[in-house]
């Protein structure tokens, strides 16, 4: 019965001596900032924007606009003459010595008013058909291709006939110096027509507005892409082989924003078009990858699964880990079980390894209460050493939230397109580290890539 009293008793006291050995601290927990604005990023962005416009295409928009009769003057008491010119057939485009040539099948009926005085006077109607070749050279003016364009040849598919009598009777040898009465109207429709089919404005500026509508980077982390167009380039069209090409620029700004959608800040109205010499030829752009507390806590508390922090029989083990900013630092909260029970708080400053693209941080050291609190409970805890290896796993990669930031820029440069008839396809460097920066929601990393892009319209509905 002693031996049994007495194995009851020992056994107490280790239990009793076990349990003296866990202590547990209780801290005063460091309260976040409020880390805003969330408009992060705030310098000029440069994205360049070649743009190719095929001449089949300017072809089919001209047709489009000069279709049956293109010319009528009805004024016999001004010059004598009544002019009416019909197209009669498609107009063909091309490219010669870097002029647009302009071939144009009409007819024209000229009705001609002769005679002395006003008494003694007849009229004569002139039947014309024939093909017009004219030149056309080309200037950036205004968000359009200008056009100036002169009559070089009119060729005769049949001699020009004037009526007499109800018979058409062949005057060729009248008509040609008469050719200039309806010449500079014809040059002037033509220009107007090339001009129509060329004047993009509207086009640019409904490209402009869907790219400058905030984009969602991620769902998760509620990151939105806004671009905000300050200034619109443009140098001279030129026209090479079977195109019209022009480098476009557009400087703006790219803010990267975290919560609610954010409203567009585009206006049409505002958008003006400077001209240029040249144009650098990259994409010069900010993008962000954002992590949120949520996220990197979870990652993190990973990184801790299996490991034991201690000296000799003392370790502890983290459980879990949550973080959040105060005063310019990140605040790591541990939660411990083992020799020491409760949760230490560590500060220090984000960094990020260009190498690794990992986000680790520096100067990390236990908060000013916790250490206080550590060295009366556990002072082994608080030594250097094991703050040193609790650092090691204080880290985490955002490589896969530079792909997603990767691939959603690659998405606008395979072969996107805004509307029908134009296509974007470009390429892109690898991502640059810039900057890091705290929310109250999030670590950003700031990073640069430079690329390049290209915009071609073919086949413009």
């Amino acid at each position: 019965m002693k031996r049994i009293k007495f194995f009851n008793v020992a056994l107490l006291l280790i239990l009793l001596s076990g349990c003296a050995s866990t202590k547990k601290i209780e801290t005063m927990r460091p309260e976040p900032d409020d880390a805003t604005p969330l408009i992060y990023d705030n310098e000029t962005s440069f994205i360049d924007l070649p743009v190719t416009i095929k001449l089949k295409d300017i072809e089919n928009q001209t047709n489009k606009t000069l279709t049956g009769l293109i010319y009528e003057d009805n004024n016999i008491d001004d010059d004598d003459y009544t002019v009416k010119v019909w197209k009669t057939g498609n107009i063909t485009l091309q490219n010669v010595n870097g002029k647009i040539q302009t071939v144009l099948p009409l007819k024209a009926s000229v009705n001609y008013r002769y005679g002395l005085g006003k008494l003694l006077t007849d009229t004569r109607e002139i039947n014309l058909n024939g093909v017009v070749t004219v030149s056309s050279s080309i200037k950036m003016s205004n968000w359009k291709v200008n056009s100036t364009t002169e009559l070089k040849s009119l060729d005769w598919t049949e001699s020009p006939t004037v009526t007499i009598a109800g018979k058409s009777l062949p005057i060729t040898y009248l008509i040609n110096p008469a050719i200039k009465l309806f010449r500079s109207k014809i040059e002037k429709n033509i220009d107007g027509a090339i001009d129509k089919s060329m004047d993009f404005k509207s086009n640019v500026l409904d490209a402009l507005e869907k790219i400058c509508t905030p984009s969602e980077m991620s769902a998760e982390y509620e990151s939105w892409l806004r671009i905000v167009p300050v200034e619109l380039y443009a140098t001279d069209a030129v026209l090479q082989k079977d195109a019209v090409n022009m480098e476009m620029g557009l400087k703006c700004y790219i803010e990267t924003l975290v919560g609610k959608k954010p409203e567009s800040r585009f206006d049409r109205n505002k958008i003006a078009l400077k001209p240029v010499a040249k144009m650098p030829d990259k994409i010069t752009a900010n993008i962000v990858a954002v992590s949120t507390f949520k996220d990197a806590s979870k990652i993190m508390t990973k990184n801790f699964q299996g490991q034991e922090f201690g000296s000799g029989s003392k370790k502890v083990t983290v459980q879990n880990v949550n973080l959040w900013h105060k005063d310019g630092k990140m605040v790591i909260a541990l939660d411990l079980l083992g020799s020491v029970t409760g949760t230490i708080y560590l500060a220090g400053f984000p960094q990020y390894n260009e190498s690794t693209k990992e986000i680790f941080f520096d100067q990390l050291d236990y908060a000013i209460d916790t250490k206080s609190k550590l060295v009366r409970a556990a002072n082994w805890l608080a030594s250097g050493y094991i703050l040193k290896k609790i650092q090691e796993s204080c880290r985490y990669s955002i490589k896969p939230n530079l792909e997603e930031g990767k691939q959603n820029i690659l998405k606008y440069m395979k072969n996107y397109s805004p509307m029908p008839g134009v296509f974007v396809n470009g390429t892109m460097s690898e991502i640059g580290f810039k900057k890091m920066q705290l929310t109250n929601k999030a670590i950003i990393a700031f990073l640069t890539i430079d690329g390049k892009v290209d915009i071609k319209v073919d086949g413009l509905k």
